[in-house]
């Protein structure tokens, strides 16, 4: 449900967004972190950061396959530590979200053979191939197995034999997948004599069956091993292969396999131990465990534990790893525990913890361990939960964070740091700016541009061109919450005009944001400033906005209640300090738990608003799954009543407006059985409304040929003809007051 891109924030915003990622994820950097690795048009080439001055690493012609007409098409790739050989990765498949099987070869720099790997196994069936750290072997996952091939030979060892549908070696499942976003399930030691590997075990896994009624004359089924909250977990253990004897020895994590998550995992920076994280069912306590792999004996060195829930998303480091410092004395951890979201030195038997990043204000994001400077970069905005600056501190936690990023550049900044933390790749954008990019140099930020940096171009910008404006509104509850507004162009303060809410309202996303393509409405066909409506987008307690653990946290076990009333107590904020918009022309829209929450207000709000257009929504909690469900609402064994008080369809007979109801049938994520339970509920209390189902589209309705087009067209018309566009004279129409 939380699935960002299908927030559709804007499908522009996504178009653009893509372009930058691409580039983002393409990059790697060279083990000196003084230059990078690209894959262009011409090959693979390696580019000095400082002068920009290209090397080529690889040609197309040594990309090119012994008997192919045309080189690899490289979806990503990756060097070894030592610049000899490239993985590349190829001929890549959607498995849920992401394309994350595929083919993978190896190039071998010095003698420009290019090599298969796994050519003996199905085409494309390849994921997460690793070369290992001494660059001799490559590991891979394939049809839920483990293998090893050696680099010299291309001899295959089939390392893990009981993998099945249910049965999951090396990889994960679908919840797994989607919650703690768990995909590469498998880690090489350091020594590259070990590897160790997360095993799901989902036989007692229900499989939710989607039904394919167009693909052939008769119809079939589609399997999810889905468990619905309530439901017991996916069974998960930790083993570690001694690639010498073949045999692998299984973590001693204390515990019910079956009512806890290990949803991370990696060497505690040596080839004899395994560091994991642990949580129970609830997600409320977190266990940190060293586990021995000569013996598989587990030492539990930290715990955590949280009212509400603990967060365990951007905690451990890149690849899956944590940072180490004092030769691997010691580790960097987060917690909210005093309030804030910061991040700790942690010793490795657990003692005398110490927060690196103390204040009053949350770190939104890690960037860089650089233990050589004694610095700590980070994300952070503590003067405005909208945007983020780049922050460093001491690793010794004494001092406060320095802001890095210049003062005069407000929006939303990231940054790609270099290895050693003398280079960084900045990126910049806010609402009416569009995003741009340059190379600066740490920790002055000085840019390498001559001509084109930011702070030149930032300075020719016009700022009185924005369209979107910032505002906050404090509610009848006292609760004060950030928000974005676009206004109708040319707007008469005289005249009444339409107002349309943009919502998601949960947990897994905040809207309002400024950086670039915030206030843009893709499934608008057309200007809806120009067309005259005034768009809003409003960010209620229980968003992950940096405002501390309390605001976040304060939708616990009140999803569908909190959010809710946090919007519409917001929107009659909105009506009181803009009286030229029209009360009785109010529509919201939302995606996945945005069209949760449209449903909610439409329904338990009706007085306030008049049109909803909700697309993949959750209507009833009860049949989402249990990570999700459970980390933010609870057991419904334990607490059912939140659930049924949450949930649309719960409301659903007090529909008085227009309903646009919108959903995929192929819809893995919010299954199309909510869409039919909201229907059932509807005609039951005889509620008139518009319902349209997309054949064997997944959670983002964007299969199949002119799918976008005709959900945009669809939006637009509907919009257009219930909440009707432009100004009308003051008092024209209904005018409703709090």
């Amino acid at each position: 449900m939380h699935y960002l891109p299908t927030l559709r924030l804007s499908l522009l915003f996504s178009c653009l967004l893509f372009s930058y990622i691409a580039f983002a994820q393409g990059l790697q950097w060279a083990p000196d972190g003084n230059a990078y690795w690209v894959a262009e048009e011409g090959g693979i080439v390696q580019i000095d950061f400082a002068s920009k001055q290209k090397t080529m690493v690889a040609t197309t012609a040594q990309l090119t396959p012994s008997g192919a007409g045309k080189p690899l098409e490289v979806k990503e790739f990756k060097c070894t530590d030592d610049g000899k050989k490239i993985l590349i990765f190829t001929n890549t498949q959607r498995v849920w979200r992401y394309e994350t099987r595929g083919d993978y070869w190896v190039l071998h720099l010095e003698s420009g053979k290019l090599r298969q790997l796994g050519s003996t196994l199905p085409a494309a069936s390849l994921m997460f191939a690793k070369i290992s750290p001494d660059g001799n072997s490559a590991a891979y996952v394939s049809k839920h197995n483990l293998y090893l091939e050696d680099l010299a030979s291309g001899k295959i060892t089939q390392l893990t034999k009981d993998g099945t549908d249910k049965i999951i070696n090396g990889t994960f499942d679908w919840a797994y997948e989607e919650e703690f976003d768990c995909r590469d399930g498998f880690r090489w030691s350091p020594d590259s004599k070990s590897i160790a590997f997360w095993q799901i075990d989902a036989s007692d896994v229900k499989y939710f069956l989607m039904i394919n009624n167009t693909d052939s004359t008769y119809s079939f089924t589609v399997p999810v091993e889905y468990p619905k909250v309530g439901e017991s977990p996916s069974a998960c253990r930790v083993g570690v292969i001694n690639l010498k004897n073949k045999k692998t020895l299984w973590m001693n994590v204390p515990g019910d396999q079956r009512q806890h998550y290990i949803p991370r995992m990696a060497w505690a920076a040596n080839s004899t131990d395994l560091i994991l994280q642990q949580l129970d069912r609830k997600q409320q306590e977190s266990k940190i465990f060293t586990c021995k792999t000569a013996t598989g004996i587990a030492t539990m060195i930290h715990a955590e534990k949280d009212e509400a829930w603990v967060d365990v998303q951007e905690v451990w480091g890149k690849d899956g790893g944590l940072d180490w410092l004092n030769l691997g004395a010691e580790f960097i951890w987060a917690s909210e525990k005093d309030g804030w979201r910061h991040f700790y030195r942690i010793p490795r038997n657990g003692q005398q913890e110490v927060n690196i990043t103390p204040g009053d204000y949350d770190v939104i994001r890690p960037l860089l361990v650089d233990e050589a400077s004694n610095t700590f970069y980070f994300l952070a905005s503590p003067d405005n939960a909208t945007e983020s600056y780049l922050y460093r501190t001491s690793l010794n936690g004494t001092g406060k964070a320095t802001r890095v990023t210049p003062k005069d550049q407000p929006g939303t900044h990231n940054y790609q740091i270099s290895p050693n933390g003398k280079w960084a790749l900045h990126t910049f954008s806010n609402a009416g700016f569009r995003r741009v990019r340059e190379r600066i140099s740490l920790p002055d930020h000085r840019t390498l541009e001559e001509t084109e940096g930011v702070a030149a171009l930032w300075a020719k910008h016009d700022a009185s061109k924005n369209r979107v404006e910032f505002f906050q509104v404090t509610t009848s509850e006292g609760v004060t919450m950030d928000g974005w507004m676009v206004k109708p162009a040319n707007l008469d303060p005289n005249k009444k005009y339409p107002v349309v809410f943009q919502v998601y309202t949960e947990p897994a996303g905040a809207t309002v944001k400024n950086s670039w393509g915030v206030g843009n409405n893709g499934l608008y066909a057309g200007d809806m400033a120009a067309d005259g409506y005034c768009y809003i987008s409003l960010d209620n307690r229980g968003t992950p906005a940096p405002k501390g653990r309390a605001w976040r946290k304060a939708i616990y076990r009140k999803i569908g209640i909190v959010n809710i009333r946090d919007q519409a107590l917001g929107a009659q904020e909105v009506f009181k300090k803009w009286q030229w918009i029209d009360t009785s022309r109010v529509a919201v829209h939302g995606w996945s738990g945005g069209g949760s929450a449209t449903l909610n207000l439409l329904f338990q709000y009706p007085e306030i608003y008049k049109t909803g257009i909700s697309v993949a929504a959750v209507a009833d909690q009860l049949c989402y799954d249990n990570i999700y469900q459970e980390r933010f609402m609870g057991l419904p064994q334990e607490n059912l009543a939140d659930f049924v008080a949450g949930s649309p369809i719960t409301y659903a007979k007090n529909l008085q407006g227009n309903l646009l109801y919108i959903h995929g049938t192929g819809d893995d994520n919010v299954h199309f059985q909510n869409a039919e339970r909201l229907v059932n509920e509807l005609v039951k209390h005889g509620k008139l409304f518009q319902y349209m189902a997309y054949p064997n589209r997944s959670h983002g309705i964007s299969e199949g040929e002119g799918t976008s087009k005709h959900l945009q067209r669809l939006f637009t018309q509907y919009l257009q003809e219930k909440c009707p566009k432009g100004a009308r004279d003051s008092g024209a129409g209904e005018s409703i007051r709090p």
